[in-house]
């Protein structure tokens, strides 16, 4: 335990309470909210107890923020995004309110660790993947960069799902991390509000482009839940509101009264299922139209919501497009276009080209995918069930379109009508999201330099020849609070030293460190950070899967969603290789490795569970052979998540980042990484091109085809039987892993069978051979221990252009036309007293 200064616990720093008070607020916290002393609390009562205390604080903050937006009406961005992977946010929020060292003194001195506390947090189940982890990163730059901003999103009662191997296959279990509540979430019920669905259209007599009366089938009402989003070193506190689904009538006491006890609770049960779960699984009809209601909820609630404090603020609808700006993060809220013109053309009864327009102006969408099968589409049977009067104002925005503008353009071309048309005409018939989201907004943009340019040039070719203008580039980033300052204390202490703390804000303050990369002082510095963070890293591997593994090894890390295209099956293939290159010669001289997967495979992908099943299978094997001396272990770490990311990320000496080219859009791992100072071993795909112009040729590792090499080979016709039989230690590896070693019950012989039979969709064996290849010069390196440290130490420094802040900034100037909003300060803990 820290020894506290008494004199330092009593005084005030700024307007931040003291020791003394924030200890005295956790206490009256213990006993008034959880009704427990000092003596009994549990970690867990500790936990609350320290973000009561801290939301105190916030909700100062908070009320300032929205005191002085009320006053001045700034125009504000409204970011709707299905996912937000906040993780944990204890941590995260006393470090931006400057709070963090007040808290772990005050926590000290009651005999409590604040590490201790903090691991009892669980993560926020609002996210899955990379799109959800950069909606949280943004919306912690938009409060920092102190910009005018609401998130909108569900609450969902359970996460994606918590992971577990049994046998080494993947088991999925619910995760419930609001079984006992949230202390951050407010509930808003003032601000709730009535969604419609299902049902028929009433034409009124007018035509469909004329107001129409929508007569719903069901009713559901969206509660609001709002968390705060702190600043970094600034006064401003926005909000992110999540909506819960309640039924319009809880309870049907009449059949309850003559022994329907279960129908008397019917619609209440149907109707919360639509916040029950992230992405239910849309392998069936009924799942499909769980998710497409659920997406319309969530954007009809957040809609309605921006609706009402436009019009509160004293405005009408000829103002809205220069107050309200609409962030469209992917296709899963592009629903709003639609219910926006609704509300425009049937209630507010505005003639349709001014609703077009209104809309028009409002909306930008951001594309996160070149995956044909990740682009969103409806079939008109289920989207015309749901929402009928959408489909028709659907209809009508096509039909226009594609008289008024594609066939003036481009008289009697067919295929340039059925590539912008927003409905794909084959069976079933079904509307495009992506193609509606382009036509319906302002501004499109990519995600990475390569991603925009495969958009303009393969993904929407049509609409970027019509409206050049709307296209743009946003690449990607991270914020530094949570994935260097926050995550890693030891490295951020360490820069902090050397260069000051500026770089928490103007991440390109990092280049500073460039001077420090050939001094011998600050490298061993550097590696002694890094073994630290290994030794962590280490032991929550020996205590999580049992397996020991020594600090004093290159960590080789892949850590993202499972996908094919992500390619954790190369990886597995460079493992097989090496180990079968070491049973034929134990004596072979490379480095120890430690390769250190965690990866969640979707509940309903089968292949993707099957590659999980082949690594498992492969590290029991290699874990357990002592013939080659430990020079390799494999752990691949259950339930992936952003707090198990913060564990892994500053211990990393390597990142993979290997997709193939092409086919990522942007990838933010890679960034967070390499700020860690891990290098890269990747493709020229996404922003592993960005990064590599920052870091430089010498501290990256590039292999592979890229993307006009894909093409170009599938063009000619790719064989992947070819590569497999002119490579031989390619077949013996193949060989091997598809052999009873590795494809008990499916394993590696699925993946052999993918790889081999099914035509290889992602050119794993056609760059097989590059890979292992520079897989060598990774070895040779990491052998050099001084050149080894240099090029770590100048990816942490060169990778400041990876910040959220600067995207945001971009996003801010380029697309949003918004601008800084200065809250002025508020007043220190006085009421506490």
């Amino acid at each position: 335990m820290q020894t506290i200064d008494p004199v330092e616990t009593t005084e005030k720093t700024g307007d931040l309470p003291s020791v003394k008070e924030f200890k005295r607020t956790i206490v009256r916290h213990l006993r008034a909210d959880l009704l427990c002393e000092t003596t009994t609390a549990t970690q867990r009562d500790w936990w609350v107890a320290t973000c009561l205390a801290a939301r105190e604080w916030l909700v100062l903050k908070f009320a300032q923020t929205q005191r002085d937006r009320a006053r001045e009406a700034p125009r504000q961005v409204y970011y709707l995004s299905l996912e937000f992977l906040m993780g944990r946010l204890m941590v995260n929020n006393l470090i931006n309110t400057g709070l963090y060292e007040v808290a772990e003194y005050a926590l000290a001195e009651l005999g409590q660790d604040i590490h201790d506390a903090a691991e009892r947090e669980p993560d926020m189940g609002l996210g899955n993947g990379g799109l959800g982890r950069l909606a949280a990163c943004f919306l912690d730059s938009l409060a920092t960069l102190e910009l005018p901003a609401i998130g909108y999103g569900i609450r969902y009662e359970f996460g994606l799902f918590q992971q577990e191997f049994v046998d080494g296959k993947q088991v999925e279990h619910p995760d419930d991390w609001l079984r006992f509540g949230n202390p951050w979430a407010v509930v808003r019920p003032e601000f709730s509000t009535k969604v419609h669905l299902f049902g028929e259209v009433d034409s009124c007599g007018n035509p469909p482009d004329g107001p129409r009366k929508w007569k719903p089938g069901h009713t559901v009402v969206g509660v609001p839940w709002d968390i705060p989003i702190v600043g970094y070193d600034c006064e401003t506190v926005n909000i992110l509101r999540l909506w819960e689904s309640r039924a319009d009538r809880e309870f049907d006491f009449a059949i309850f009264d003559q022994g329907g006890y279960v129908d008397a609770v019917r619609e209440k049960a149907e109707s919360e299922t639509i916040s029950k779960v992230l992405y239910p699984n849309d392998s069936t009809e009924s799942g499909k139209e769980l998710r497409l209601v659920q997406q319309y909820f969530f954007v009809a609630c957040s809609l309605n919501d921006m609706i009402r404090r436009h019009f509160k603020s004293g405005y009408d609808w000829e103002s809205f497009p220069e107050k309200v700006v609409i962030q469209l993060n992917d296709t899963h809220p592009s629903t709003a276009i639609l219910e926006l013109m609704r509300v425009l053309v049937d209630e507010s009864e505005l003639p349709w080209d001014k609703a077009w327009d209104i809309t028009r102006r409002t909306f930008a969408y951001t594309n996160h995918t070149l995956l044909p099968e990740a682009l969103e589409m409806w079939s008109v049977g289920l989207f015309s069930k749901v929402l009928p009067r959408h489909y028709e104002i659907a209809e009508e925005i096509n039909h226009r379109f594609l008289v008024d503008t594609v066939e003036k353009k481009w008289p009697g071309e067919v295929d340039k009508v059925q590539a912008l048309s927003l409905f794909d005409e084959n069976h079933p018939k079904s509307l495009r999201m992506a193609n509606l989201s382009v036509l319906g907004s302002f501004s499109t943009n990519g995600v990475a330099a390569m991603h925009t340019r495969l958009i303009k040039s393969r993904l929407f070719p049509e609409f970027h020849e019509l409206y050049p203008e709307r296209f743009n580039n946003k690449t990607n980033g991270i914020t530094p609070r949570r994935w260097l300052r926050a995550c890693n204390p030891k490295l951020s202490s360490l820069i902090t030293n050397s260069i000051g703390d500026g770089w928490v804000k103007e991440l390109d303050g990092l280049l500073k460190l460039e001077k420090f990369a050939d001094n011998p002082d600050f490298q061993e510095e550097f590696l002694a950070v890094k073994r630290l963070n290994k030794e962590v890293l280490a032991e929550e591997i020996a205590k999580s899967i049992g397996v020991e593994v020594s600090p004093d090894a290159l960590f080789d890390v892949q850590i993202k969603r499972l996908h094919e295209y992500k390619r954790q099956h190369l990886n597995l293939l460079h493992i097989l290789t090496l180990y079968q290159r070491l049973l034929e010669n134990p004596d072979l001289d490379i480095s120890p490795r430690v390769f250190v997967f965690a990866a969640k495979a979707a509940p309903g992908y089968t292949l993707a569970k099957e590659i999980l099943y082949a690594i498992n299978l492969a590290a029991e094997k290699i874990n357990s052979d002592e013939s080659i001396g430990g020079k390799l272990k494999v752990a691949l770490l259950p339930n992936y998540g952003v707090s198990l990311a913060e564990k892994i990320i500053p211990a990393a000496d390597l990142s993979e980042q290997i997709s193939t080219a092409g086919k990522e859009a942007s990838g933010t791992g890679n960034m967070k990484l390499a700020l860690n100072g891990a290098l890269t071993i990747g493709t020229m795909d996404g922003a592993n091109v960005e990064i590599r112009e920052a870091v430089g040729d010498d501290n990256i590792f590039i292999f592979g085809m890229n993307v006009e090499e894909v093409e170009d080979l599938k063009k000619k016709g790719y064989h992947p039987r070819e590569f497999y039989k002119k490579d031989a230690e390619l077949k013996s590896v193949l060989d091997w892993l598809g052999s009873g070693d590795f494809a008990s019950s499916g394993g590696g012989g699925s993946v052999v069978h993918s790889l081999l039979d099914c035509g290889d969709p992602f050119f794993v064996l056609a760059d097989y051979a590059d890979y292992i290849a520079c897989q060598g010069l990774v070895d040779k390196a990491f052998q050099d221990r001084s050149g080894w440290a240099r090029k770590a130490i100048l990816n942490t420094a060169r990778v400041g252009r990876f910040s959220s802040d600067r995207t945001i900034r971009e996003y801010a100037e380029d697309i949003w036309s918004i601008s800084p909003f200065k809250i002025e300060g508020t007043k220190p803990f006085d009421f506490l007293d």
